[in-house]
Formats: C-alpha cells, sequence, structure tokens
C-alpha cells in the first residue's frame, strides 16, 4: 500500500460578479497499488469554469495533469489520469483506473472561471 497525500487548494479571484473556489474533502487517501482511485474536487464558479489538476512530487515542482475547458466532460490527461466535469454537481474528480507506486505525490485542483492566453503552454501553469 502507498499514501497519497491530496491538500485543499483554493484559488479566489477578486471580480465583480464573485470568486471562484474548489474544496478537496479528502485529507488523504491510501489506496493499494492496482486498485482504483479517485480524487474528489468540488468546485464554485460565478462564470464558467475552466478547472485543472496537477501532482506534485517531494521536492519537485507542479506537474500539469489535465484541464476542463469546455466539449467533452470526459477528459483524458497524461499518465493514465482522467476526470469528468459534472457541472450540475458541481464536481471535477480525477481518477485512475490502476494506481501505480509512483501515483504518490500531492495533489491539487483548481479554478478559474477565465483563461488567457492557452496557446504556448500556459495551460501547464497554475492557473494562480
Amino acid at each position: 500500500m502507498f499514501l497519497l497525500l491530496i491538500l485543499t487548494l483554493g484559488i479566489f479571484a477578486p471580480r465583480d460578479t464573485g470568486a471562484q473556489s474548489v474544496t478537496q474533502p479528502d485529507v488523504h487517501v491510501t489506496v493499494s497499488e492496482g486498485a482504483p482511485l479517485e480524487l474528489r474536487c468540488n468546485y464554485s464558479s460565478s462564470g464558467t469554469p475552466y478547472l485543472f489538476w496537477y501532482m506534485q512530487h517531494p521536492n519537485q515542482g507542479l506537474q500539469f495533469l489535465l484541464k476542463y475547458f469546455s466539449g467533452d466532460t470526459l477528459v483524458k490527461g497524461i499518465k493514465g489520469f482522467e476526470a469528468e466535469f459534472k457541472n450540475h454537481e458541481t464536481t471535477f474528480h480525477l481518477r485512475k483506473s490502476r494506481a501505480l507506486g509512483s501515483d504518490a505525490a500531492k495533489y491539487f485542483c483548481a479554478v478559474r472561471d477565465t483563461v488567457s492566453g492557452t496557446a504556448g503552454g500556459d495551460e501547464h501553469k497554475p492557473p494562480w
């Protein structure tokens, strides 16, 4: 077994229409190697939400996993991760069918209600 550490990361932005935020209700999740993995993310946004998942291994920077802007609600990311955008439930849970030992890390869900300059890799930068 290995431990995946989940930290809450709230993104707040002063805007005329309100602020957006995320909540990751699980402080930590323990998963057996080879077992399915789900990391929960609940969001609120006053506008159109743009959602992101990142991971961070000890002593390393954030690694972009996937993003949702619009279109298909099931988003495929790198390393076998995927997330499903459910607007009516305001959730964007990260999933992987078979967890690996190398998946032990901190995971961050982020939201923003506008995206500027997604060309050129800006989506790989945290949206704060």
